[in-house]
């Protein structure tokens, strides 16, 4: 099913525009920092960080109210990170990776109810 959906999106990115709007900011800006044109110009990186804003987003929801600053906190850290990338794609989706397993633990160790 994965391989699928791959496929899917892959032969849908040719219609999509060059530049497309990434979830944490606006690609039409013109003031964007390097990592964020990097970005805006990479559809996997682009993808990369819709997954990360969407689950940073969801699991902010989820964590209990005095942990959301720390997981804000965690998130303002790791974007210092990703910027210090500069135009390096490769540390950008490195960046990326890291932070999506972070996030992924941050939801496991959540409590949840039987």
């Amino acid at each position: 099913m994965a391989l699928i959906g791959l496929v899917v999106m892959a032969g849908a990115a040719p219609l999509l525009p060059l530049h497309a709007q990434a979830a944490s900011f606006d690609c039409a800006k013109t003031d964007l920092a390097v990592d964020e044109k990097v970005i805006c110009e990479d559809r996997t990186l682009n993808d990369l960080d819709v997954k990360m804003v969407t689950t940073f987003d969801i699991l902010t929801g989820l964590v209990p109210m005095g942990n959301r600053d720390t997981l804000r906190d965690e998130q303002s850290a790791w974007l210092k990170k990703r910027q210090a990338c500069g135009s390096d794609a490769a540390c950008i989706r490195s960046a990326y990776q890291e932070r999506m397993r972070q996030l992924e633990e941050a939801y496991k160790s959540l409590i949840r109810p039987l």
